[in-house]
């Protein structure tokens, strides 16, 4: 049991709570027999939807209990102050304790973070953590920070993602030198704000593979595998998608179901159909990395299903698999100037 990894999973917060997470975690680990998770949370709720799913005695079932859980919408000093035995404060004591090797949560975004970076702390050279994800693109997926976690971001906080996001790719799809691209109005040297024309000059003398400015449909291209921006723009950035995503999908399932002509193309087409909603099924792409912690926290969409959910989990599975802290740590000094 020693050798499996240990997740801690926050499963009272989020709009679906328990009810979305023990489903998840049977899904994950029907598909992974290398990892335990530890449902924290009120123990006769968790036992009792244990008790439904006839997974009682899962010896990779562990609930630790909890008392206490934070609302989505409360202030995160609220949270961190007034609620130490909530199901997301104590999932990430565990990590901080060596109990677990990565907590998840799909609770509220800032009351993760300052509970993260309060109990974990800051790895060495970061001064704010990052909020980042993949996101579709041609011929794969696209990585972008900061996504929520910092609304104003100086240059040097800029530069700090780049060098997250590149360690993290390189972990996490292998690559080598990731390409790493700035976000901003347009790819000429004159445009963008001070912070994004500082960050470019600095970014310019790094180690990595910066290719410079990109633009919004940069996104989508499939040509730079990181995108750095602040979160505010970052946030907008992945609302968006999600927001076109749906709409799509909305916009094909009513075109087919107009008329007997529109059913017919729809039979005929189905299997596209199901390759192209599987291929930017937002559900595949759940689950934020919080990276600059000293320790393992992976954010879900507060709204996440089962399906979702199990992402999120299977994502901080990678991230303790490929010890992605320790090596952003590790390559911090070759980045970072003191």
């Amino acid at each position: 049991m020693d050798s499996l990894f240990r997740i801690a999973i926050d499963s009272m917060s989020g709009d679906n709570g328990f009810e979305a997470v023990v489903p998840a975690a049977l899904m994950f680990l029907k598909e992974h027999n290398d990892s335990i998770l530890i449902l924290v949370g009120d123990e006769i709720k968790l036992n009792a939807e244990l008790e439904k799913h006839k997974q009682v005695n899962n010896e990779r079932l562990i609930v630790k209990h909890a008392t206490q859980v934070v609302t989505m919408d409360e202030a995160p000093a609220v949270a961190l102050r007034g609620k130490k035995d909530s199901s997301m404060r104590v999932a990430i004591n565990l990590v901080k304790s060596g109990d677990a090797d990565a907590a998840v949560s799909a609770g509220n975004t800032g009351a993760l973070m300052a509970t993260g970076r309060f109990v974990l702390r800051m790895l060495p050279g970061i001064d704010r953590p990052a909020i980042c994800t993949a996101i579709p693109a041609a011929d794969g997926h696209t990585y972008m920070l900061d996504l929520g976690a910092n609304i104003d971001s100086s240059s040097e906080h800029l530069y700090q993602f780049a060098v997250m996001g590149s360690e993290l790719v390189s972990a996490i799809d292998g690559l080598p030198k990731p390409k790493v691209g700035l976000l901003n109005i347009g790819q000429e040297d004159i445009k963008g704000n001070e912070q994004v024309k500082a960050a470019h000059e600095r970014l310019q003398g790094g180690e990595f593979n910066y290719i410079g400015f990109v633009e919004g449909d940069d996104i989508f291209h499939g040509d730079v595998d990181v995108i750095v921006c602040d979160g505010f723009v970052g946030n907008v950035a992945l609302k968006t998608t999600e927001g076109l995503a749906k709409m799509l999908s909305q916009e094909l399932k009513r075109g087919y179901k107009k008329n007997i002509f529109s059913k017919l193309a729809a039979l005929v087409s189905y299997p596209v159909l199901k390759a192209f909603s599987r291929r930017f099924d937002h559900r595949r792409y759940n689950g934020a990395s919080f990276l600059g912690l000293k320790g393992i926290v992976i954010k879900s969409h507060g709204g996440a299903d089962s399906v979702a959910f199990a992402n999120a989990i299977s994502i901080a599975r990678k991230a303790v698999m490929e010890k992605v802290p320790s090596r952003i740590e590790k390559h911090l000094q070759k980045h970072l100037v003191d």
